[in-house]
């Protein structure tokens, strides 16, 4: 696990590093996409459910699964959410960063920090002995605080050897319910947040979810192991 995250945290971070203006979403997907197969990895997205791309990349009001595409071009002032999963020897590495491209306004800069910091606040609680709700709340709490609203639609996940495995991990809830976490498990935790509102909407292309506004949304992800002490994140580039 810990090498499979490193994996796809290598490559969110030249994902990063590569969306700037003039982009092209297919452009992004085929670099991570070549750089996970030259270390040993796949992306086991592609064909996952019928998904066409390698990965997701969802641009402004866009949340999550975001189709690569080449006319979908990267412009100054975007922001672009990048999930990516690689898959190394069997196992799954999962995680997710909304960059800005170039100068972004202030509007989406606050809500970037705040998606965030409401992820780490739901790692601080990702520790043996707490339940599932713990981190939902924590993220939900830090959230709602800074006047912006969880999706409830789409939530985090277990994660090993499949890419989404039991236990789920909401972002919203009440501390002490749920399942117990345990030395050994590995989740992936992921605030998908919207600006004003927490429903959501499905484009025609069958996968593409959007804010019903077209307010801006932000979408941070970790895989993460529970421990006899603190969260070990996996999703590191190097550790």
């Amino acid at each position: 696990m810990l090498k499979a995250g490193e994996l796809a945290a290598q490559a969110l971070e030249l994902a990063g590093r590569n969306a700037v203006p003039g982009i092209s979403t297919w452009e992004l997907d085929k670099i991570v996409n070549d750089y996970v197969v030259s270390h040993g990895g796949s992306s086991p997205c592609k064909g996952y459910g019928g998904f066409p791309g390698h990965n997701c990349f969802s641009i402004n009001e866009q949340l999550i699964h975001g189709i690569p595409s080449k006319k979908v071009i990267l412009r100054e002032g975007d922001i672009i959410s990048c999930d990516i999963v690689a898959e190394l020897n069997g196992f799954m590495g999962d995680n997710t960063k909304t960059f800005r491209v170039g100068k972004v306004s202030e509007e989406a800069d606050r809500l970037l920090r705040v998606t965030e910091e409401a992820l780490y606040k739901g790692i601080e609680q990702a520790v043996a002995g707490n339940r599932i709700g713990d981190i939902s709340n924590a993220v939900q709490t830090h959230v709602e605080a800074n006047g912006y609203a969880v999706c409830r639609k789409y939530i985090g996940h277990g994660i090993g050897r499949d890419m989404h495995e039991d236990p789920e991990v909401p972002n919203f809830g009440r501390p002490g319910r749920g399942p117990r976490l345990c030395k050994g498990m590995t989740i992936a935790i992921e605030p998908m947040v919207n600006t004003n509102f927490p429903e959501v909407n499905i484009l025609s292309d069958g996968w593409t979810v959007v804010t019903t506004d077209g307010s801006l949304s932000a979408h941070f992800e970790n895989t993460v192991a529970i421990t006899d002490g603190a969260p070990l994140i996996l999703t590191q580039p190097e550790h």
